[in-house]
């Protein structure tokens, strides 16, 4: 089992040099192991938390916001939404080997605390706050882009340029911001062969065609229906 690091031995970040060692002492500090202590003058990280959750969610959106110009409000939310997920927080933690690092009580000991993924995210939240405090906006922000590299990385090549598979996304979007509903899709024609299909779809906003398209399959046939009624949307 790994040993917690001592009240009074912090360890170092691999990305990042602290002038105050009490608070990343705190942000490495769960409840549970200042339950337990009853009287001890410590501090456990759920204020970090909370502050580097503000400090994670303006890192990322600038970032994105500046990376990726292209991308709609709805798309990059998204993106985000993803980057900030606990799933990612809680491997970019794990690289670091954040859980061996964290002071925790007897009972989070026992149920494998260091490696559960709300327990690391949250920590390494409160780790983003801790940079914060100590050396500035500026150096949070690129401690957190360093720590988040691999899921920037993993984002970046998967995210898909403007284009055909990008319409029906922004379509739904309009039409949810200006009428608070969705586009209704409709087959029109199908015909041809099993092995050569041809499909004819049409979009309806707010009880309107806006948009007809054809295709191969009625996924393409509804994205070029999509193109068609941005194409008139944005004329």
């Amino acid at each position: 089992m790994t040993t917690a690091p001592l009240a009074d031995s912090v360890p170092s970040l691999p990305h990042y040099q602290f002038k105050n060692a009490s608070v990343l002492a705190e942000a490495l500090t769960h409840k549970s192991h200042v339950n337990e202590r009853k009287g001890a003058a410590q501090t456990h990280n759920e204020r970090l938390e909370f502050l580097g959750d503000a400090v994670l969610s303006l890192i990322i959106s600038d970032h994105l916001a500046q990376r990726y110009t292209q991308l709609s409000e709805g798309a990059l939310s998204k993106l985000k939404a993803h980057l900030v997920s606990e799933a990612s927080l809680a491997q970019a933690a794990r690289r670091m080997n954040l859980g061996a690092m964290l002071r925790l009580g007897r009972g989070e000991e026992r149920s494998q605390g260091r490696e559960k993924p709300s327990l690391l995210a949250d920590a390494l939240e409160a780790v983003i706050a801790a940079v914060y405090l100590d050396g500035g906006l500026e150096a949070s922000r690129t401690f957190t882009l360093d720590v988040l590299q691999e899921e920037l990385r993993q984002a970046e090549a998967h995210q898909s340029t403007p284009g055909e598979e990008d319409y029906k996304t922004r379509l739904q979007e309009w039409c949810q911001k200006r009428y608070d509903q969705l586009p209704q899709y409709a087959m029109v024609r199908e015909s041809g062969p099993d092995h050569q299909k041809h499909f004819e779809v049409e979009v309806r906003v707010n009880e309107v065609v806006a948009g007809t398209g054809q295709g191969a399959s009625k996924k393409e046939a509804e994205q070029m229906a999509a193109h068609h009624a941005l194409d008139r949307i944005e004329s």
